[in-house]
């Protein structure tokens, strides 16, 4: 599976960023059994942080953007807790996603559908997922999207 995930991934113009260090007193993830928590991913892309408020200064298309960012280093995580192998990934479990808006935006949901999105696009049925969207008044540093996850893998 690790092969057909790296392909999607390039079929879809895509790679997986490193695997991003924890900003504070924190694991990346914890491994308990068969599954994988892993801590918030923050919307980031090689420009840099992915910030703003939706419903006020961001666009909800580019606030799924951003929750795509959190998935790749979703993915990214979960590799680094399968010692470099994707092919162990059995199942996404549980997205709970964090999106920063006005109290106002009610289209959290919209937003997080990005995330739930690519992970099928990558995973296909093994991509679907429980999920929560919620809206935050602010998120750390100002990013825009905050998803945390849980897998099952072998």
């Amino acid at each position: 599976m690790t092969l057909e995930i790296e392909t999607r991934l390039t079929e879809l113009g895509l790679t997986l960023p490193d695997a991003p260090a924890p900003a504070a007193n924190y694991v990346p993830f914890v491994v308990s059994g068969n599954l994988v928590y892993v801590s918030g991913q923050i919307s980031n892309s090689p420009d840099g942080l992915i910030k703003g408020k939706l419903g006020d200064d961001m666009s909800v298309e580019a606030g799924a953007e951003a929750a795509k960012s959190c998935a790749l280093s979703l993915l990214a995580q979960v590799r680094v807790a399968c010692a470099g192998d994707l092919g162990r990934l059995k199942q996404v479990i549980k997205l709970t996603g964090f999106v920063n808006s006005t109290q106002e935006f009610t289209d959290q949901p919209k937003v997080i559908n990005g995330a739930s999105d690519l992970l099928v696009d990558i995973l296909g049925d093994t991509g679907r997922h429980a999920r929560s969207a919620v809206s935050a008044a602010s998120l750390p540093m100002g990013v825009a999207v905050e998803i945390e996850g849980i897998f099952e893998i072998e």
